[in-house]
């Protein structure tokens, strides 16, 4: 199903199983709203179909749909043409997993979320990536620091968000999301990253 967009102010915005941070992302897309994005959600695999105990996956996709007027895009085929039909300004994957970061530093597009990547990669465009994971200062560290050195990768503030009892966990500041993209945009990483 095409959806027609304004791409100029309209962003892709991904969702991973990071499902303890739907909580605080589900908020920041409300504030894209208001500065007058369109916002397509994309769903990765765990988190259009697992319910935790955050929430159903019912209920995200509900919540998403009444956020942005738009069905979640789940598969590869919704995806695949928001680069090449110019739908969307840039790609926010918010939270990133590190499964999610693995597959993007080792240029796999086998889900919704890396192919919706691919796809914007290809003509330039910005993916803002919004880390939350539990190893990432352990086994996804190597594919946090290679997307550190790519081209079109942004990054939301990070930092480690309980260093005593996680500490190799990292989570984004998800409150500086809309000031991240807006710099991406201009292709500038907005400063301070660690946090």
């Amino acid at each position: 199903m095409k959806q027609k967009t304004d791409a100029a102010r309209t962003v892709a915005f991904a969702l991973c199983g990071s499902f303890c941070s739907f909580a605080a992302v589900l908020p920041q897309i409300e504030i894209l709203r208001r500065r007058g994005w369109e916002v397509l959600p994309i769903l990765s695999a765990s988190a259009a179909t697992q319910d935790t105990r955050f929430g159903t996956a019912a209920g995200l996709y509900a919540a998403l749909r009444e956020l942005t007027g738009h069905e979640p895009l789940t598969t590869l085929q919704a995806v695949e043409p928001l680069g090449p039909e110019h739908l969307a300004q840039a790609l926010v994957i918010a939270p990133a997993t590190g499964t999610t970061m693995a597959l993007l530093a080792a240029g796999l597009s086998s889900t919704p979320v890396t192919l919706a990547a691919k796809s914007l990669l290809r003509g330039g465009k910005p993916v803002v990536i919004a880390p939350s994971t539990n190893d990432g200062l352990a086994g996804s560290a190597p594919a946090l620091a290679a997307l550190l050195q790519r081209k079109h990768y942004y990054f939301v503030p990070f930092g480690q968000d309980d260093s005593y009892k996680k500490p190799t966990s990292l989570k984004s500041d998800f409150a500086q999301l809309a000031d991240t993209l807006d710099s991406a945009l201009r292709g500038v990483q907005i400063q301070p990253m660690l946090l």
